[in-house]
């Protein structure tokens, strides 16, 4: 397989070999860890919720999903890196629309909506303020950062304990994103890139989001 076959974009990647990225590769082990912790968190709260069980599923899944794009690097999979992500952020909405914001079913499902595609706005917008180059496509992400600064506002607003979890989530994403961004610009000087924080940090980010819906939800108050 050629170089020109794979999905290069990454500053550790400098051949077509299975394992041409093997930090960014092992990286994805903070995904694992992070679904292994929600399922525990849940389990010493006996939590046992649909909703909970899927989102710990997913964040497994973006851990398998970007192991396979940074091993391949093929077109497939880089699909597999980014649906598990997008269900993530949408089974997450949904939870927390009913959960965290104690919505009833028939409006949680429609204000998540909303929210969504009001969040997708943010994308337009950042790419006035840089090109994408210059973003290291991390702009796709921006509608996300949005939804999550927007929650915390409103969850402080609100007086409600998830808040803090949600704002220290937004602070460790804007420290993802700022490595995702970063990597594509050090290369230089550092070989092996700074994708890896991009998996670290976001590893962290989701678990903070598990246990804020986890232990400050509506369903830590009525597990049933």
């Amino acid at each position: 397989m050629a170089l020109t076959d794979t999905i290069n974009i990454y500053c550790e990647r400098l051949g077509p070999e299975f394992w041409a990225e093997p930090i960014n590769a092992a990286s994805n082990l903070a995904f694992i860890l992070t679904a292994a912790i929600g399922a525990r968190e849940a389990q010493k709260r006996g939590l046992r919720n649909g909703w909970i069980n899927a989102l710990c599923f997913l964040a497994f899944c973006i851990g398998i999903g970007s192991f396979l794009f940074h091993t391949f690097a093929q077109r497939w999979a880089g699909i597999a890196d980014v649906v598990p992500i997008l269900l993530f952020i949408v089974v997450y909405l949904f939870a927390a629309a009913r959960y965290l914001f104690d919505l009833r079913w028939i409006y949680a499902v429609p204000a998540a909506i909303i929210a969504f595609s009001i969040a997708l706005l943010a994308r337009n917008g950042v790419l006035m303020l840089a090109t994408k180059e210059q973003l290291n496509g991390s702009q796709g992400y921006a509608p996300a950062l949005a939804l999550l600064l927007g929650s915390a506002l409103i969850l402080a607003v609100m007086g409600r304990p998830a808040a803090k979890w949600i704002a220290a989530a937004s602070a460790v994403f804007i420290a993802s994103m700022g490595a995702r961004i970063a990597d594509a610009h050090v290369c230089g000087v550092f070989p092996i890139g700074t994708h890896f924080l991009w998996h670290v940090l976001n590893g962290i980010m989701i678990a903070l989001l598990l246990i804020a819906i986890i232990r400050h939800g509506r369903l830590a108050l009525h597990p049933s």
